[in-house]
């Protein structure tokens, strides 16, 4: 299992082996354990791009699955890694699965790209001992990965770091499996719930929007998931594309509130809605996720999506971007902006709220320049 973290979502130095292994868990956003950790690096090698995580393989595999992560920094314009080995214990020998750097020495070798470092460690946590395999001087302990600069900007930036990956796969279960089966059955015998008689195709519409506005304010007010009847019209909602890609609009600029409004609710809804109609919701929240960085979630939220509707060609498209550690800002015109503003989308303040510069109907999201 691989999990990638697109680049750019931090401009923290870290300035040692130590404060790099320390901060794993927030560049991935949750702790690894009995893992590979690759950091790319971008040419001309002092900017982490890519970082791609994977569980230790047995020995019989380790060449097969080195040569399956390389190619993605190669493509990607980097000039190496480095690699961070989390697991096993050390002997008089040094740090456990040499032969496993071996296998990556050799495949970088083949496409002309560094191995800058290779570190080890127990585990990630204070006081753990670490080590390098091409320097035996090379060792030390690592401090609290709460105190490095890194663990500073990732929470200042508001992201979540979780204690283990399924810590984080967990979050994306349904909340009730019982409520998924009644929405299924109740959308198998009426799929298009907000439909109702002599309405025309801009009533539906309209109809999708104010759900979704409606949504939006339940999740203000704090009112909990939605009930089946709810659920069953926003999965209709979101079956119109111009609904759809108006919604990845909400992703831009990230970190606003309306994005963290926006992203809280997909992942509502992902908990909430039976497949297909998930699928929708997982694209909104892997789609959000990516504009904001945080690339575990938004690798499991499209790998959710593609397994809630194999077929679908956007969730399909994302995934296949995410795997590469595409840069996220080359994905803002997947969002439709002017559709977004034109549907009213953006659901209003409270009433006698203030609302923040720029946030009520009619604002037009700004893409990054």
């Amino acid at each position: 299992m691989t999990t990638s973290t697109p680049p750019g979502i931090t401009r923290a130095t870290l300035s040692n082996p130590a404060d790099l292994i320390a901060s794993l868990p927030y560049l991935l956003a949750f702790r690894p354990d009995d893992s590979l950790v690759l950091l790319g690096h971008r040419v001309p090698g002092t900017t982490l791009g890519l970082t791609v995580r994977a569980d230790l393989p047995p020995r019989e595999i380790q060449a097969a699955q080195v040569d399956s992560l390389i190619p993605r920094f190669a493509a990607l314009d980097h000039s190496g890694v480095t690699a961070v080995i989390v697991g096993g214990s050390a002997d008089e020998h040094g740090p456990p699965h040499a032969e496993l750097i071996d296998e990556l020495t050799r495949a970088l070798s083949e496409h002309k790209l560094r191995l800058f470092h290779a570190l080890w460690t127990p585990e990630v946590a204070p006081g753990a001992r670490w080590s390098c395999y091409l320097d035996p001087d090379c060792q030390g302990v690592l401090p609290d990965p709460q105190e490095t600069v890194l663990a500073a900007a990732t929470t200042e930036a508001g992201f979540v770091v979780f204690r283990s990956r399924e810590e984080l796969a967990a979050v994306l279960k349904p909340r009730s499996p019982e409520a998924i089966t009644r929405r299924a059955e109740l959308l198998a015998s009426d799929p298009e719930p907000l439909r109702g008689p002599d309405m025309s195709q801009s009533d539906v519409l309209d109809a999708a929007v104010t759900e979704l506005r409606d949504a939006f304010l339940r999740h203000r007010r704090g009112a909990g998931p939605p009930d089946d009847d709810q659920a069953v019209r926003l999965a209709h909602a979101l079956t119109f594309t111009a609904v759809r890609d108006a919604c990845l609009a909400l992703a831009v600029p990230p970190q606003t509130s309306l994005t963290r409004e926006a992203e809280e609710l997909w992942l509502t809804l992902v908990r909430e809605l039976p497949p297909p109609h998930r699928a929708e919701a997982g694209i909104l929240l892997g789609y959000a996720a990516l504009m904001r960085g945080e690339g575990a979630l938004a690798g499991m939220a499209l790998a959710n999506a593609v397994e809630a509707d194999p077929e679908h060609l956007v969730a399909q498209l994302l995934q296949a971007v995410w795997n590469i550690g595409t840069d996220p800002a080359k994905l803002t015109g997947l969002a439709d902006f002017g559709t977004a503003v034109d549907l009213g989308l953006d659901p209003p303040p409270e009433p006698g709220s203030a609302a923040e510069p720029g946030q009520g109907r009619g604002r037009r999201p700004e893409p990054p320049s």
